[in-house]
């Protein structure tokens, strides 16, 4: 069981969506989800690499966005991390919860929501 009182380090495929997201590189932004990724943004579905890109181009770098980590927290599945987030740019601009799903060291799965539920 882990500690409630230790933060867990943030999985090197979530600090490279924070850091290629930061660096404005779609190309490496891509890179770190798996082939057959999803990304739920409030109930808007993207699928797959190309599906990932649509996005990126139109709600996050394509935005300008930028992302500062404000908490990490393990998720209730494993391989699952609830990230909190601070964005700004010339999209959305606030704080909110992203949660990841893992596999093989990418990202296999991305909720966007203002709950973790």
């Amino acid at each position: 069981m882990s500690n409630p009182d230790i933060t867990p380090a943030l999985p090197t495929s979530i600090q490279e969506f924070v850091d290629a997201t930061n660096a404005g590189d779609t190309e490496r932004f891509v890179g770190v989800f798996t082939e057959d990724a999803n990304l739920d943004d409030w109930g808007r579905k993207f699928h797959g690499h190309d599906g990932i890109r649509s996005w990126n181009d139109s709600d996050n770098i394509g935005k300008q966005s930028h992302f500062d980590v404000v908490s990490v927290v393990e998720g209730e599945e494993p391989q699952t991390y609830v990230v909190t987030l601070a964005v700004s740019g010339n999209g959305y601009n606030g704080t909110g919860p992203m949660i990841f799903t893992l596999r093989d060291g990418l990202i296999a799965d991305v909720k966007i929501t203002d709950t973790t539920t």
